[in-house]
């Protein structure tokens, strides 16, 4: 099993907590984005992968309409009723689980309330998607326990408006397909404009390393809203400029910015630059790994971050210091910024031979400079969210 220990350590607290067993378990994993950034909103493309780290979600039916939810790290229980569920403003953790579990109870009435506790083992604010993997694990116990029936994509767009409704960040699908469509050893590459999703195979003579900076990330503070809302901005501007169809800036290629951008300020326009850019690197990336060309590949990485940077303005020192750091290093293919940036973690391709010495290598360049080294681990493909009990 998948974290085997933190399977253990949920139940051992969970009897401890409730004095029973649970009567259903799920499994989520977070993801890394491994190119393709601020796209999915934009209806474009994305490879992810779903990793090797993720959250349990336990659960068993109460005798009462009571829910009580407990923090498997904190041991901190709350309590709400089922019937009208609203976004809570202390402990705003449980607002992942709430909303997922009112998109549940939109497609069919929960009968009761449930005891539940989850736990799992991504590193909060890494950019790994932690609240995605709680609410995939959350969607698939509940919907369990309950006999609530859905397919891969209604799960993920429920799982998204309970970001947007109930967390307060209006991200797009990519996290949470990304933890549903995961396969152990293959990328998971989404066309988010269909929501149609494929897996594609990495081959052995790659891995990736996850650093994780320990740098401020934190989305709802409005800095991703305000991405989004410049890109929907010049996606209008496009539409209303070019001879064909615009509905999002998946529409537009470079060439057709770097024509029609006239009327846009600068910030505006190298917002949009940025995905436009990324969608072109993504399906580029497809054909390098069809041809097995792992090193072109990473070449298109290092170019999302730069774009990340400059454009897109949603880097760091931080993740600027581990991506700089990387380009020297021998062995490492490519590097990025993972998630919606702003700090969070960088991730890294490499042969699985030079693992070990370029994990030590980023340790230290980002410790000369910061005081402190980052934590580097390795990252493998994974399977998706599952049941487990």
């Amino acid at each position: 099993m998948v974290n085997e220990s933190v399977y253990n350590e949920l139940m051992k607290k969970y009897r401890a907590h409730y004095g029973r067993d649970p009567e259903v378990i799920a499994y989520a994993p977070g993801r890394i984005e491994v190119l393709g950034n601020h796209t999915d909103y934009n209806e474009g493309f994305v490879f992810s992968a779903a990793i090797n780290y993720g959250t349990f979600f336990a659960a068993s039916k109460s005798a009462s309409k009571a829910c009580r939810l407990v923090a498997g790290d904190l041991m901190k229980e709350v309590a709400f009723d089922v019937t009208g569920i609203e976004a809570s403003k202390t402990d705003t953790w449980q607002n992942y689980v709430k909303g997922t579990l009112a998109g549940l109870a939109g497609v069919k009435a929960v009968p009761c309330g449930f005891d539940g506790l989850f736990l799992g083992n991504i590193p909060l604010g890494s950019g790994l998607s932690s609240s995605a993997a709680l609410e995939m694990c959350t969607g698939l116990a509940l919907g369990k326990l309950y006999g609530i029936t859905v397919d891969d994509v209604t799960l993920a767009k429920i799982g998204q408006k309970a970001e947007h409704m109930y967390a307060g960040c209006k991200c797009g699908l990519l996290d949470q397909i990304s933890s549903l469509a995961g396969q152990a050893g293959r990328l998971v590459k989404t066309d988010f404009r269909t929501v149609a999703y494929e897996t594609v195979e990495m081959g052995e003579a790659a891995c990736f390393l996850m650093c994780n900076t320990h740098a401020k990330h934190a989305l709802v503070d409005g800095a991703y809203n305000t991405r989004r809302e410049a890109c929907e901005q010049a996606a209008a501007h496009f539409a209303k400029e070019l001879r064909h169809p615009v509905t999002a800036l998946r529409d537009v290629s470079m060439a057709e910015w770097a024509i029609y951008k006239r009327g846009l300020s600068d910030t505006v326009a190298n917002r949009a630059a940025h995905p436009i850019g990324e969608d072109e690197r993504v399906l580029k990336g497809a054909e390098l790994l069809a041809k097995g060309d792992l090193p072109g590949f990473g070449l298109l990485m290092f170019d999302s971050h730069e774009s990340s940077r400059v454009l897109f303005e949603n880097s760091c020192e931080e993740l600027d210091a581990v991506v700089d750091a990387a380009k020297k290093i021998p062995g490492v293919l490519g590097a990025r910024l993972s998630g919606g940036g702003f700090g969070g973690s960088v991730v890294v391709l490499v042969h699985p031979r030079d693992a070990e010495t370029a994990s030590i290598a980023l340790a230290n360049a980002y410790a000369a400079k910061f005081g402190k080294p980052c934590d580097v681990s390795v990252i493998k493909p994974a399977a998706g969210a599952h049941i487990v009990k």
